[in-house]
């Protein structure tokens, strides 16, 4: 999508075409990395069922499990360092990943709308990030992140927001994770208006962060639910992220 163009997903089917169903499968590989998910008339539904595997078993410092899909994806050969969001020093790419672009705004307005149910060892989030065709960038704006651990009895939650650098020089950290009135298991808007040198970020169209810098390059979106095999809890006790729509549009 270029920045005057509108997109619309309400997640009918998975079109391969607009999404990758395997989270950063080059550092791994697709088959590896596949989420858990359903389509149909109601949105997506991604989830981690007790017998879903690891990720990057061998790589990962800690035991994960995701499911999460995004809407571009590419890589450069088998061997190389050449592929978004590298996660340690020294990753090699598994699974050469042809170059998919299926929503890859550069500045605009982009929501998702989605609920959760989480535990105490899991956690979902809505983000932007760069597809490093230049290891540049890689700059991410997170439109949400909320881990079911901080799920008060007082109906608030620490809801994460802001912006990472990684290895995008022209970008500092500002990343909060602010308390606040939620219950991620209703439907919610996140947003993101993304202007040149500014990111404003809201939920239901109430502002709730804004940040004076912004990534100058087109990024996709990954959605995503996690979960933590080491926090312990039940495993039976199904995380869900379920998205009834995703807008893109043009800033006004």
């Amino acid at each position: 999508m270029g920045t005057e163009e509108h997109f619309d997903e309400r997640f009918e089917q998975l079109d391969p075409a607009r999404w990758t169903s395997s989270y950063l499968p080059a550092w791994s590989s697709r088959a590896a990395a596949a989420a858990a998910y359903d389509v149909g008339p109601g949105g997506l539904r991604l989830s981690i069922p007790p017998d879903h595997p690891r990720w990057c078993p061998d790589t990962h410092a800690t035991p994960l499990r995701v499911s999460g899909i995004h809407s571009a994806n590419r890589s450069g050969p088998v061997g190389s360092t050449d592929a978004p969001q590298p996660f340690a020093a020294g990753l090699r790419v598994r699974e050469e990943q042809p170059t998919m672009v299926g929503f890859a705004p550069h500045f605009g307005v982009v929501e998702v709308t989605c609920r959760a149910h989480l535990t105490g060892r899991s956690m979902f989030s809505a983000w932007m990030v760069g597809l490093e065709d230049r290891p540049e960038r890689s700059g991410e704006i997170c439109l949400v992140e909320v881990f079911g651990n901080s799920i008060g009895d007082d109906g608030t939650v620490a809801l994460g927001q802001g912006i990472h650098p990684f290895r995008d020089p022209g970008l500092v950290d500002d990343f909060t994770a602010e308390r606040r009135s939620l219950d991620v298991a209703q439907w919610h808007r996140y947003a993101v208006r993304w202007s040149r040198g500014a990111v404003e970020l809201s939920v239901d169209g109430q502002v709730t962060r804004t940040c004076s810098q912004a990534p100058d390059y087109p990024m996709m979106l990954i959605l995503a639910v996690f979960d933590f095999p080491d926090e312990g809890g039940d495993p039976a006790d199904v995380p869900v992220l379920e998205v009834r729509r995703v807008v893109g549009s043009p800033l006004s």
